[in-house]
């Protein structure tokens, strides 16, 4: 069953009854309805946004109702609660529809405002045609109403299940990793489970291996290698040197490092790369989250220091490919509130394409849905235009771009003394570096064209974003 989403601004001005002076009014909302609109029938949505009343009001927390009927009623009424020094009131006005004048009754709202049932202002509002068309046009989403199709949810939590399985065919120069990243909560100790299955290049005895570390607030990084091994080729997962990696489940040991952790997903699988890529291996490589969001529960000890993780944010991801790139960034943010951001930016090391800049990888899922809508959007551009950038270095690195209606601007440090380096070998025998942090530092700005650009969301972490920045 879908249901229908959109944003609108409007703008006007408001008179109180005290005989105060006339102050402008701007109203940023977004509709939530359950089903699909249509013109013949009455719709009912749920409102959300913020309310801006020039010296009186700035509620980012408005909410109330939408009745679309522009042919049954021939109205479109607005009912918004808001928060104004300390009173709080409310906005009632609708569109009267008439097809006399189509323009103007779709895009003029008188309101009145009330205060506890009584009258206390009044104005107008207009929406904008010039610079508001076109952004609430391409706003417009019928998204699945959550709860109502169960058997497609549990597909989803199936499918990030069925990505655990290997996916190596027996041909030589390959790499498939399996990696778990996660914070616990009670200590800020960022955690990195790292388990990697490499086929050589010249044809030699696929092997198993891996690292295990842990990131403590305060004391220096711990990590500890196990394998390798000879693989075994495990259908469910990873299984190599006494540690196992499969769906909602991470147990073992090595060195002094012991975990036994179970993992549930929430959310759908996402994927960094193009989804193509995943199933065709045609890329140098991929990346894709089986679990994008996920919690951890179960005992994780290091260095005499036993954590009892509860409810432990993280994520669990996939790579398969024929090696490490030229250069790399990588990020995952779990922004709170159900969004998360991730990102990889690289240079091949293919003749002819390791003298491109980064190609950027950037995929935000931001209040359900997940921006830019198509993964290689980032990294191309419009026919090479407007393509992302990234700034690798150390301690910082940038990523930064846009889209038709936003833009984005992410800054990653990762402190010298909370970076773990680490040195391995490619299927080919060539050497890779990598600098990780599981308790980095960034800041994620995301803004939206409304005539100008304004600020849409703003984050921050403090030692919780998961970072790396490598090389061969």
């Amino acid at each position: 069953m879908r249901g229908t989403e959109f944003t609108e601004t409007l703008l006007g001005t408001v008179r109180l009854d005290d005989g105060s002076r006339e102050r402008r009014v701007r109203l940023d909302l977004r509709a939530r309805a359950d089903t699909v609109t249509a013109p013949h029938r009455t719709t009912t949505a749920r409102l959300t946004g913020r309310v801006r009343v020039v010296g009186l009001a700035d509620d980012g927390r408005a909410e109330g109702e939408l009745e679309v009927s522009p042919l049954a009623r021939r109205r479109i009424r607005y009912r918004l609660s808001f928060t104004a020094g300390g009173r709080r009131l409310d906005l009632d006005g609708w569109k009267s529809v008439t097809p006399r004048r189509p323009v103007r009754s779709m895009t003029v709202l008188p309101f009145t405002l009330y205060e506890d049932g009584a009258r206390v202002g009044e104005g107008v509002l207009r929406f904008p045609l010039t610079t508001g068309l076109l952004p609430f046009l391409l706003s417009f989403r019928f998204p699945r109403v959550p709860g109502q199709d169960t058997a497609q949810d549990r597909a989803a939590g199936e499918a990030g299940a069925g990505h655990m399985a290997a996916r190596w065919d027996g041909t030589p120069g390959r790499t498939e990793v399996w990696y778990t990243t996660l914070t616990d909560p009670a200590s800020g100790t960022g955690l990195w489970l790292h388990h990697e299955l490499t086929a050589p290049a010249d044809g030699s005895e696929p092997v198993a291996h891996g690292w295990v570390a842990a990131y403590p607030r305060n004391g220096p990084v711990e990590h500890a290698r196990f394998g390798p091994v000879l693989w075994t080729a495990p259908t469910d997962g990873f299984t190599g040197a006494g540690v196992t990696a499969r769906p909602g489940r991470l147990d073992g040991q090595a060195g002094a490092f012991s975990w036994r952790l179970t993992e549930h997903s929430d959310g759908p699988p996402l994927f960094t790369f193009p989804r193509w890529s995943w199933r065709r291996p045609l890329l140098p490589a991929a990346q894709m989250l089986p679990a994008a969001r996920a919690t951890y529960r179960g005992e994780f000890t290091h260095g005499g220091t036993t954590l009892t993780l509860d409810s432990a944010p993280g994520a669990s991801a996939r790579i398969y490919g024929h090696g490490n790139a030229r250069r790399w960034a990588w990020l995952h943010a779990d922004l709170g509130g159900g969004d998360v951001l991730e990102i990889v930016a690289a240079v091949s090391t293919r003749p002819g394409l390791r003298r491109l800049p980064p190609l950027v990888f950037l995929r935000l899922r931001h209040r359900g849905r997940t921006w830019p809508r198509r993964a290689e959007r980032t990294a191309v551009g419009w026919l090479g235009a407007g393509r992302f950038r990234a700034r690798i270095g150390l301690p910082e690195w940038s990523v930064t771009g846009r889209t038709a209606l936003r833009r984005v601007r992410v800054d990653v440090v990762q402190p010298a003394a909370r970076t773990l380096d680490l040195e391995y070998r490619d299927p080919d025998g060539a050497r890779a570096r990598c600098r990780n942090s599981e308790s980095a530092d960034a800041h994620v700005v995301l803004e939206r064209w409304w005539g100008r650009w304004r600020t849409e969301a703003r984050w921050s972490l403090d030692g919780t974003a998961h970072a790396e920045v490598g090389e061969r």
